[in-house]
């Protein structure tokens, strides 16, 4: 299955969420792919949008190589193996960690201009992003709301490798997805247009809701 663009998998993901429309839920999107996805979703059910932001916290040399992930909420999701393997000391951790949490900080200012993230506590919670690949944001994202005593989390995606969502479903109530590969090398290759989401599109479709 290819998707045409992030708005093409986002009325397809709502369709298989249609159990949801009009509940006591919340969208929530990890930006800034997920965004343009999650709109077309808290669209079709009628739900409120907003954001979680997780971050990657990358090897030291190299920060395309996550060790874990924050959500910023004291929810730290971490690689043991890779982190032993690499001999990284609690000291970069720390500090990579803060370091994150202040990029989640300025970036939920710069998206939400003033609004607040709305209370979790007892709602549906539908997370939604464009993909994922190792899902360590991802984790860390379920793990931030499950903190806030959801009724329900909800973890929804076009597509994701098997072995990840195995993973993921352990810590979400529910998953929904629409693929799941076997051969799987990076989220874009099943979207027919996957450009990148910019910080103006993001703004702009927070400020519809």
């Amino acid at each position: 299955m290819m998707f045409k663009d992030r708005r093409d998998a986002g009325r397809r993901l709502a369709e298989a969420l249609k159990e949801y429309e009009n509940t006591d839920g919340i969208v929530l999107a990890i930006p800034r792919g997920g965004v343009v996805v999650a709109d077309e979703v808290a669209s079709f059910l009628n739900l409120p949008l907003s954001l979680i932001i997780p971050r990657k916290i990358g090897a030291p040399g190299n920060p395309e190589l996550a060790i874990g992930a924050t959500a910023g909420s004291g929810k730290l999701v971490l690689n043991e193996e890779v982190i032993k393997y690499l001999n990284v000391s609690e000291e970069y951790i720390e500090r990579a960690t803060r370091k994150e949490n202040a990029e989640i900080k300025r970036r939920e200012n710069d998206y939400l201009q003033g609004k607040e993230i709305p209370n979790t506590e007892g709602k549906i919670v539908i997370l939604i992003d464009d993909g994922i690949a190792t899902g360590s944001t991802a984790e860390a994202a379920i793990l931030a709301v499950k903190s806030n005593n959801p009724q329900k989390t909800v973890l929804a995606v076009p597509v994701a490798p098997p072995e990840t969502i195995k993973r993921l479903s352990r810590e979400a109530d529910e998953v929904v997805i629409l693929q799941m590969p076997e051969y799987f090398y990076a989220v874009g290759q099943f979207y027919e247009t996957f450009t990148q989401t910019t910080d103006e599109e993001v703004i702009g479709i927070l400020k519809k809701y």
